[in-house]
């Protein structure tokens, strides 16, 4: 079952085909340095040990789990209910000694190059730290690995952990936001073409709904860094607020360049609604063109075509050959016109 386990090295591991599909990892730090790989049942004594944190992680994990998490480490009801229903916004809440963050991710999808999101929450205590992933089929086992790399600051505890989660989700979205980019300057040089496409209204509103979806992921992430800069939070210790502040550049830049890139979307349909308005304009110039060089010439046709009994032109022997002339004469003479006006 679960609680079986193997010692390696001095070392707790637990063989991955006992745990749960949901369970991905979870280990005890002492100084910043993994002391003990844990199972569910291991938990609860590790958190009673002075000088150390548990970080577990988990992937979409159903209800059953979520409850036996919040069983072992105490974690209020309406943040395990957001952690599991997923869907939420990013925010910070504090429940008594505890956080509760939730972060959006943002990956570019390897079938079309799409944006596709997902969710990682976070519970964060004085001595633990459970991160919950729904949506992301990038795991965080980098992230682990590169905070275990860092002794000197995962010592720090939950809070650098926590910082080190924000920081490796925000990166994320620099990709993204440089690939949307590269995509808004191609439609740019779309739009400046001499032949408008008509496609271009249809790319011009999917780039900037992935501009919007990725403000709205990250513009809350602005207020909960700055609560995290604070000393309103005692979990989080005085030494990462700096770690926060960087966390916080990095969102006021992305968000920038995403607001930068919705102008630059923004200017880009009103020259497109320009240049067809144009192109339009031009077409209906010469389809007038051609309509007053062939009206004439009916005109003409008209008024000798009516039924008169006394009309002296049509017994001129020549009247005939005159008309068709007038009727050639006019309309190449409107021809002329046309073409000099730039009608034509």
């Amino acid at each position: 079952g679960v609680g079986q386990r193997h010692r390696r090295g001095g070392r707790v591991t637990v063989p991955q085909d006992v745990r749960p599909a949901s369970f991905i990892d979870c280990a005890a730090y002492a100084d910043g340095r993994r002391v003990t790989d844990l199972d569910l049942d291991g938990i609860r004594p590790a958190l009673q040990q002075d000088g150390q944190f548990v970080w577990l992680g988990l992937c979409e994990p159903d209800e059953a789990m979520m409850r036996r998490v919040q069983d072992v480490f105490g974690l209020h009801d309406l943040a395990v209910e957001d952690a599991y229903a997923a869907h939420q916004r990013p925010k910070l809440e504090v429940y008594g000694d505890s956080l509760f963050v939730v972060l959006r991710t943002a990956a570019l999808s390897e079938a079309g190059g799409q944006v596709t999101f997902g969710e990682t929450h976070a519970f964060v205590g004085h001595n633990y730290v459970v991160t919950v992933r729904h949506g992301s089929h990038q795991s965080h086992a980098s992230l682990r690995q590169r905070c275990e790399l860092t002794p000197t600051l995962l010592a720090k505890g939950p809070g650098y952990v926590l910082y080190a989660l924000m920081d490796y989700l925000v990166d994320q979205y620099f990709p993204v936001v440089q690939q949307l980019e590269e995509e808004v300057e191609q439609l740019e040089e779309t739009v400046l073409d001499d032949v408008p496409d008509s496609g271009v209204t249809v790319e011009v509103y999917r780039l900037r709904r992935e501009a919007v979806a990725l403000r709205r992921a990250l513009v809350p992430l602005v207020d909960v860094c700055n609560r995290l800069m604070r000393f309103e939070l005692p979990i989080i210790p005085e030494g990462t607020h700096v770690y926060f502040r960087d966390v916080y550049d990095h969102v006021v830049r992305l968000n920038d360049m995403l607001e930068s890139q919705r102008e630059m979307l923004t200017t880009a349909l009103e020259v497109h609604w320009s240049m067809l308005s144009v192109a339009q304009n031009e077409h209906m110039k010469r389809m007038t063109a051609w309509a007053g060089m062939i009206a004439v010439p009916t005109m003409l046709a008209g008024v000798w075509g009516m039924n008169f009994a006394h009309m002296p032109e049509l017994h001129w022997v020549s009247g005939y050959y005159l008309a068709l002339g007038l009727m050639v004469a006019s309309a190449a003479g409107l021809y002329i016109g046309f073409r000099r006006s730039g009608w034509l």
